[in-house]
């Protein structure tokens, strides 16, 4: 055999070894592996994804508060698309031509091959109409969504709203995608992963006029959406219902809680908005409009809000004298009314004033004295306030006392480095500090922190973190949250300070709940842009507390006039499920009352 023929022997084995290779490739291709089939009907396939409905939300006695209602989408693929009436579509849709025109344009923009939303959250009503049109339409297709629906239009802070996703939305997770939909605020963002269920696909095979002929392979690749889980709320409905009556025409907040789970019975900030206003295609106009109003409805102020706690913080500055010794219950303190020095008090009342006495008239001169005792026992004043600082830092003051509030305010506790670099060195004193010893100066606290103060005074010396979900369907790990926090200040050391707040309620503010004792304390806020602020925080009954309550009223001018009487009607609308007849004109005063100027002139000096 000659070169030249094992040469071609050669040449003829290499190729038959590279045809065997195509061939088998090709068998892999067209027998073995489905993605060639995928590709092959890809652009016949229609993949339509499945929105799951949102998870309910209940009052903490089973009342449904949020439920879902349908609505559609209409979606577009511009390279479907064909010649249209543009007025018809437009008429259909309630838009205007030029909408549409950008409508259609951003699609494009975006993508002439893949879905793009042209007009969201169509009624079902609206949508009866459009769909028997919709075959006019070659590219147009619609996809079924769900909207937020409330039974009760209260608690919007609390529960929160639901809108598109933003682009940075996408970017942190990957289940969402342009368009879809995500809790803005409140318990749905708070608690989306939970809320938002899972969505599913279905497949379809379409002909060359883009219409549906049947489920892909029998729909055994289609995914069923999984709807998101319900939650049970800590909010006592009716209660929260009640509290947005009362705060009418008001500015403030209110924080219910019950002391011993720290589950929050009702929280409110005032002035509020219904929640379905944020819902469907009016939110964006809606939106804009609470964003503007000068009251400020979309601000959260009872997580949020930072106000100095005045005379509400005096018991705690008591406690806190009490436990290291600097006062005991014999100790007495002279008082001059509005003669005293370095602080004067309000009024004159019975002097030497006791522990008891200075909560009730809520001396000045006492608290003073027993502010600068604290301060003074301590070898230096950095060690003394230091001391007196991490007390305040106990009662979960100047940090979040909530893990379940992403927007929650840590409010504001002064440490000796703050005043160290305020006063550029060490010469500070209690003296030069002493309005922290009456709740005022640089303490900033928030409705909800005092509210938590409330229940530490009800459970004499420790609390449970506050939270307002009781629980996530099918989930047991939340028991974690039950954790006890302690103050380390003795249990002992409660009564003097009960006593106090007992004759407040009943001897100088006469707003006794018929058949319920319990203890409050007022106080006043100072307010440099109007009338004061009025503050009280109380918890009930004195004997087994079932509620602790914070509540503010903003240019109220004093503690005693709105928040003291509207804590009382609170109190006594939860644990006795109505109101007295005899106490039904605190409630018309209360509700009818018009306190949202800082400069009413019915209320200033």
């Amino acid at each position: 055999m000659n070169n030249l023929s094992k040469r071609s022997y050669v040449v003829a084995a290499v190729f038959a070894v590279v045809g065997l290779i195509y061939a088998i490739n090709l068998f892999r291709l067209q027998v073995l592996d489905s993605d060639y089939k995928k590709y092959a009907t890809n652009n016949v396939l229609r993949e339509v994804v499945q929105y799951p409905a949102r998870g309910l939300v209940y009052d903490r006695n089973g009342e449904l508060m949020v439920f879902n209602k349908t609505a559609y989408d209409l979606l577009i693929i511009p390279r479907e698309v064909e010649k249209f009436d543009t007025l018809l579509l437009c008429n259909l849709l309630d838009i205007s031509p030029t909408e549409l025109e950008e409508g259609i344009a951003k699609a494009k923009k975006y993508s002439r091959y893949k879905p793009s939303v042209l007009v969201k959250q169509i009624s079902p009503e609206n949508f009866a109409v459009l769909q028997e049109q919709l075959y006019k339409f070659k590219g147009f297709h619609s996809q079924t969504r769900t909207l937020r629906e409330y039974t009760h239009p209260v608690a919007a802070h609390v529960l929160g709203y639901v809108g598109e996703v933003s682009s940075n939305d996408i970017k942190r997770d990957g289940y969402y995608k342009s368009g879809d939909y995500i809790g803005q605020s409140g318990i749905e963002k708070t608690y989306e992963k939970q809320l938002r269920g899972v969505k599913g696909v279905k497949k379809y095979m379409v002909d060359v006029h883009n219409r549906i002929q049947g489920a892909y392979l029998n729909g055994r690749e289609d995914k069923p959406a999984e709807i998101g889980k319900n939650l049970v709320s800590t909010i006592d409905i009716d209660l929260q219902v009640y509290a947005e009556k009362l705060f009418q025409n008001k500015k403030g907040a209110v924080v219910a809680i019950e002391p011993a789970s720290g589950e929050i019975l009702a929280m409110l900030s005032a002035p509020t908005y219904d929640p379905a206003l944020l819902v469907g295609r009016v939110r964006g106009s809606n939106f804009s409009r609470l964003q503007n109003d000068t009251l400020m409805p979309l601000f959260d102020r009872s997580l949020q809000a930072r106000y100095p706690p005045g005379s509400t913080f005096k018991p705690f500055n008591i406690l806190i004298g009490l436990q290291e010794g600097a006062i005991t219950t014999s100790t007495r303190v002279v008082c001059h009314g509005k003669s005293s020095q370095p602080i004067r008090c309000t009024h004159d009342h019975v002097s030497p004033a006791s522990v008891v006495d200075a909560v009730r008239e809520s001396c000045n001169p006492f608290l003073w004295n027993t502010f600068r005792n604290t301060i003074n026992k301590f070898p230096s004043t950095t060690e003394g306030f230091a001391t007196w600082s991490e007390y305040v830092q106990r009662f979960g003051l100047g940090e979040r006392v909530s893990t379940e509030f992403y927007n929650e305010n840590p409010g504001l506790r002064p440490t000796v480095e703050y005043y160290n670099q305020k006063f550029d060195g060490t010469w500070w004193r209690a003296l030069t500090v002493r309005s922290l010893a009456i709740g005022q100066g640089e303490m900033g606290t928030t409705p909800i922190q005092m509210a938590n103060c409330a229940a530490i005074l009800a459970n004499k010396g420790y609390y449970y973190q506050p939270h307002i979900i009781k629980q996530v369907e099918n989930d047991t790990t939340r028991q974690s949250i039950l954790f006890k926090h302690e103050t380390g200040i003795d249990a002992r050391h409660f009564e003097p300070v009960y006593e106090g707040m007992r004759q407040v309620t009943i001897a100088r503010l006469n707003r006794f709940v018929p058949g319920i004792s319990y203890c409050g304390k007022t106080g006043t806020i100072q307010n440099p842009q109007g009338i004061d602020h009025g503050a009280y925080i109380a918890f009930a009954p004195e004997e087994d507390p079932k509620i602790a309550i914070c509540v503010y009223v903003e240019h109220s001018k004093w503690g005693a006039s709105y928040a003291a009487p509207m804590a009382s009607l609170l109190i006594e609308k939860y644990l006795n499920d109505t109101i007295a007849s005899n106490r039904l004109v605190y409630e018309k005063q209360m509700m009818e009352a018009v306190l949202t100027d800082p400069h009413n002139p019915e209320l200033a000096d």
